[in-house]
């Protein structure tokens, strides 16, 4: 089956990169939200990164009209139902999440895929109630989607061979690098980056260093591009938090327990970037 019209639910920071990437590559989108505020804010984030890649001369103004022309904006699911994959990018809430991905299965096309952007949970479980596991997949992007090359493909206890191989040449067509991860809390990247965020904010709490000095550190000890509290920012400081509660819950192990000045944050509403401030304030 080719894929040339794909759904997204959710036009939030991850929902509208990923929009972005496949109108870019020339592949129809129907990106819809619960409201359309939400679609209208995730359409005029979308115009203005495709500004920035005209600015930059990585795209002609041709291309960024074409992009947006790809890219159908709604807030009603039945206008996914000629789509062959659609990809679940709501918050990382399990409940949500479920009761997102069982309308989704009752709605779309018996060969259809559905696909989940989730950071952290099982892939198993959420397919599960999608009546569809065998054409059901993490497909997990990262921020910010346009930018980023990498995609983690998770398969889950039931997902098919022809499900996990499609969505892996889907992701290169993208012109992304896809690695393929067996399902577990955290899969592989944030199995390994999330808990040294969780460290930096206990470093952070234990007053051992500023947070400039902390993410100075990391970058030019390890050769990090950008520090671990900058990138929390970026990434959400909810979003970390709702990761590390998996990896603790899932594991049992007290090495994932999240930092209390993390908690501390999220309930502050203080999550990052997208708030306008987090471990550090951002200009609107």
């Amino acid at each position: 089956m080719e894929i040339q019209t794909v759904g997204i639910v959710g036009a939030g920071t991850m929902g509208n990169g990923i929009a972005q990437a496949f109108a870019v590559t020339g592949i129809s989108v129907v990106m819809v939200d619960v409201a359309q505020a939400a679609v209208d804010k995730g359409l005029a984030t979308i115009g203005k990164s495709l500004e920035r890649l005209v600015a930059k001369d990585k795209l002609t103004e041709a291309d960024k009209a074409a992009a947006l022309a790809r890219i159908k904006d709604s807030t009603r699911y039945d206008d996914l139902k000629n789509a062959q994959l659609v990809i679940e990018a709501a918050t990382e809430n399990p409940e949500i999440k479920r009761a997102i991905l069982k309308q989704l299965g009752g709605l779309l096309a018996p060969e259809a895929l559905i696909a989940t952007n989730t950071s952290s949970i099982s892939i198993t479980e959420l397919g599960t109630v999608t009546g569809r596991a065998d054409r059901f997949v993490g497909m997990h992007f990262f921020n910010p989607v346009p930018m980023m090359a990498l995609v983690e493909v998770i398969s889950g206890l039931q997902t098919s061979d022809a499900t996990h191989d499609a969505v892996m040449a889907l992701a290169a067509r993208l012109g992304k690098t896809p690695i393929s991860i067996k399902n577990s809390p955290g899969f592989a990247v944030n199995r390994l980056l999330v808990p040294m965020i969780n460290e930096a904010f206990y470093v952070l709490k234990e007053g051992l260093a500023t947070p400039e000095d902390i993410d100075t550190g990391m970058r030019l000890g390890c050769n990090h591009p950008i520090g671990p509290l900058a990138l929390a920012d970026m990434i959400g400081l909810d979003v970390c938090l709702a990761v590390m509660e998996v990896l603790l819950t899932q594991f049992g192990d007290s090495k994932y327990r999240p930092c209390p000045l993390l908690k501390e944050y999220v309930a502050a509403g203080q999550l990052g970037r997208k708030t306008g401030q987090g471990v550090y304030r951002y200009a609107k």
